[in-house]
Parts: structure tokens; sequence; C-alpha cells
């Protein structure tokens, strides 16, 4: 079940990769006209972060019988966009798995501790409200897919990129992430 995951993300990272290669230029030209420099470092972490991303798309925004190599090799059987189910009672999923609940927290921490690795002043309320759109627009892209709109996702993705967050700031080194920190 998990190498299926993985695979799947590597499409969507290999994607993400090539979108990322086309643009890099186009950034660092406007870093360069802004008088800004950004360390290799971070660089990576944003290369990174490009690529979780283009994963997490892949397992989050496509019906849950699609799967990117099948569907190249031998064509989608079904139709892309379907309604989806709705679920709106507050932790019906632990009912069924805690090891799901658990994975909606932990598959989003990398958003929280990538918003406090790669932005400047990020604040409680920012990331809150970034933790609830993205989840959101998620949940709300799943119901076209034939996917499930869950409340628990919400919350549960939700409370792990703000986690994700949390956990940067008790780990980061301002040295490290920050450019004019000493």
């Amino acid at each position: 079940m998990m190498t299926v995951f993985l695979r799947d993300m590597s499409a969507g990272m290999a994607l993400a990769l090539a979108v990322w290669a086309c643009l890099w230029p186009l950034r660092k030209r406007r870093l360069r006209r802004l008088g800004l420099v950004s360390r290799p470092r971070r660089e990576l972490a944003l290369a990174a972060f490009v690529l979780y991303c283009g994963g997490m798309a892949m397992l989050t925004l496509t019906p849950r019988d699609f799967h990117p190599y099948d569907a190249l090799a031998h064509g989608y059987p079904g139709p892309f966009f379907r309604i989806g189910t709705l679920n709106l009672a507050l932790l019906r999923s632990l009912r069924y798995s805690k090891a799901i609940f658990l994975a909606n927290v932990v598959m989003f921490l990398p958003f929280g501790w990538m918003r406090g690795m790669l932005w400047r002043r990020s604040r409680w309320y920012t990331v809150a409200a970034l933790a609830c759109a993205i989840t959101a627009a998620i949940e709300l892209f799943q119901l076209l897919v034939g996917r499930a709109f869950d409340v628990d996702d919400l919350l549960l993705n939700a409370v792990g990129t703000f986690l994700g967050w949390l956990l940067w700031l008790l780990l980061k080194k301002p040295s490290l992430y920050c450019e004019d920190c000493q």
C-alpha cells in the first residue's frame, strides 16, 4: 500500500520538478533584480517543498482509483471528475482507523514546517489561515473528483500544518534559516 502511495507521489513530484526547473531561472533573475541573495540551503529547501507539494497534489487531488503511471500506460477508465461524498460528523473517522487519523496529521506537518522555514515573520495566525485555506481547498476539490469532503480531514490536516510550524519554532536555529540573523 505504501509503495503505491510513493509511486503515485513520484509522478506529481516529477511534474513539480519540471515546473520548478522552468521557473527557477525567472526566480533567480527576479532575486537579482531586487538585489536579494538566496542561500543554496534555502533554494534546496524550497525545491524540496515544491517536490513535496507535487506529490501531495497527486495524492489528494486525484480520484482514489487514479494511478498516473497506469493511466499513462493503459488510459484512465473512469471519469476523472465526478461528485464525491460529504462527511460533516466530527471525529467519525477515528472510529474507523487510528492510523488514518494520525496520517492526516503527519502528512501535513511539512506545510507548517516549510512555512516557518521559508518565509520570514511567520506568525501563528498566518499559519492558521494557511492551514485552513490549504485544507479547505483540498477538501472542496476532492468533492469534484469523486472523493469525500471530510470535516475530520479538514481539522486534522490543519492541526498537522500548525504542529509542523510549532515544531519548526522549537527546533530552528536562526543562523541556519535566516539570512540576516546572526
